[in-house]
């Protein structure tokens, strides 16, 4: 039904560029890893504790 092929997602792309910028959307996704990066380490039982150890 909703197929999104190449020229699709670069239509996407660009319109998401000219929206946030490239420094914002930047920002976004390092912020995204952080909280990725404390989700996967809090399901695998580690603790900031730990880690200054």
């Amino acid at each position: 039904m909703f197929r999104l092929g190449p020229t699709e997602l670069t239509i996407i792309l660009v319109i998401v560029l000219l929206l946030f910028g490239v420094g914002r959307i930047g920002k976004i996704a390092s912020e995204l890893g952080s909280g990725l990066r404390a989700f996967k380490s809090s399901l695998n039982g580690e603790s900031e504790e730990k880690k200054q150890d």
